[in-house]
């Protein structure tokens, strides 16, 4: 990315998605869904590593290049900026079961970028963000209607 661009850059986040062994289809709808996103100018894919971790801990990467049959994701793995080092894969790796696979897609949201690089020219900067998981939102959901529906 030149450095021109940097100062445009959206938050970046990962996803690392696992599987149990056997079980990982990196190049169904899940993939389709991923181009989806990119196509319609929501995120950038930056990286895309495939985790194994055998039954002993022992941790293999691939990158998405190295993967025979891309299906969909070839039209992302020439954009890929390889941005994960080896111990990015280490700390990664750490929350797979044994014997499982996993994704990690390192990915901008460019739909946050515009706001973003002005608060960057504001002064301001990103010093926290998080994830509220959905099962607490649906439990949150269903403890507000079981309240409502008590109420009514």
């Amino acid at each position: 990315m030149p450095a021109e661009d940097l100062s445009e850059l959206g938050p970046v986040d990962f996803y690392v998605i696992e599987f149990p062994a056997g079980e990982a289809n990196f190049t169904g709808e899940m993939a389709e869904e991923l181009v989806k996103l990119v196509d319609a100018g929501i995120i950038r894919v930056i990286d895309v590593l495939i985790l194994t971790k055998d039954a002993d801990g022992e941790i293999d990467a691939m990158e998405l290049s190295d993967v025979p049959d891309l299906g969909a994701l070839v039209a992302i793995e020439g954009q890929l900026a390889e941005l994960l080092a080896a111990d990015d894969v280490v700390n990664l790796a750490a929350a797979m079961d044994p014997g499982s696979v996993a994704g990690v897609l390192v990915y901008e949201n460019l739909w946050a970028a515009p706001f973003a690089s002005a608060a960057r020219r504001a002064g301001g900067q990103l010093i926290a963000n998080g994830r509220i998981p959905i099962q607490a939102i649906i439990a949150s959901l269903e403890a507000d209607g079981a309240l409502e529906t008590e109420g009514a």
